[in-house]
C-alpha cells in the first residue's frame, strides 16, 4: 500500500513540475525561430482519427495556425477571417491548418458554427504547443474552461495565438506570436506574406 501511495505522490509531483515548467505568463514564451522545423506529432482530428502532423505538411505549404479554443470569441473571429482569406491562400499554393487544445468533439462543434473548409486538428494534451515554445501556464480563472474544452486532457496550458508559414520541409518561413490574445494577424498582412514566400 505505501508503494502505490508513494507511486501516487511520484505521479503527481511529476504533473506539478511539468505544469511550473512552463512560462507562468504569455509574454515568457520562447517560441521556435523562422529555419528551424515545426516537429511532427499524432494530433487527433475532428473525426477522432490520428493524422501525422509532418505528412499533412510534406504536401503542401502550410499556414499553420494556433489558437485558444472555440470558447475564444477572438479566436472564432480570426477563424472566420482565415475562411475568408482562404480562397486566396489556396491559390498561392497553401493549405490552412488550425491546431488548438479543444478535443474533437469540442473541434466539431466550432467547425460546423464557423463552417470552416479547412482542417482543424486538436492538441488536447498540448506537446505540440509545449514543442513549438507557445505554451504557458492557463490563470486559474481559466482553468475550467480548458479542462472542459479539452474533455479533461488539459488543465494546465494554454497556447500563445499564433501564425506560422511552413515549407514542405515544415521549416518556419514566416511567424505571427501575440501573447496579447486579442490581437491577431490581418488577413492582408498574411496573404502579403504568403506572397512574398511564393516568389
Amino acid at each position: 500500500m505505501k508503494k502505490i501511495i508513494c507511486l501516487a505522490l511520484f505521479v503527481i509531483g511529476l504533473s506539478a513540475q511539468a505544469q511550473n515548467d512552463l512560462p507562468k505568463i504569455s509574454t515568457e514564451i520562447a517560441p521556435l525561430l523562422i529555419g528551424e522545423k515545426i516537429p511532427n506529432f499524432i494530433l487527433k482530428s475532428v473525426e477522432n482519427t490520428d493524422v501525422d502532423l509532418a505528412a499533412l505538411i510534406s504536401k503542401k505549404k502550410t499556414i499553420l495556425v494556433f489558437y485558444r479554443g472555440g470558447w475564444c470569441p477572438y479566436c472564432n473571429a480570426h477563424l472566420a477571417a482565415l475562411a475568408e482569406a482562404e480562397k486566396e491562400l489556396l491559390d498561392l499554393g497553401y493549405q490552412i491548418i488550425a491546431i488548438s487544445p479543444d478535443a474533437p468533439k469540442n473541434l466539431k462543434v466550432t467547425d460546423e458554427k464557423e463552417k470552416l473548409n479547412y482542417l482543424l486538428l486538436s492538441d488536447s494534451t498540448g506537446e505540440l504547443s509545449k514543442a513549438v515554445g507557445i505554451a504557458f501556464q492557463a490563470p486559474e480563472n481559466y482553468k475550467p474552461i480548458v479542462i472542459k474544452g479539452s474533455e479533461g486532457a488539459n488543465n494546465s496550458f494554454l497556447p500563445v495565438p499564433s501564425v506560422f508559414i511552413l515549407n514542405t520541409n515544415a521549416e518556419i518561413e514566416f511567424e505571427h506570436i501575440t501573447p496579447n490574445f486579442k490581437n491577431r494577424i490581418s488577413n492582408d498582412l498574411l496573404i502579403a506574406a504568403a506572397k512574398s514566400l511564393d516568389k
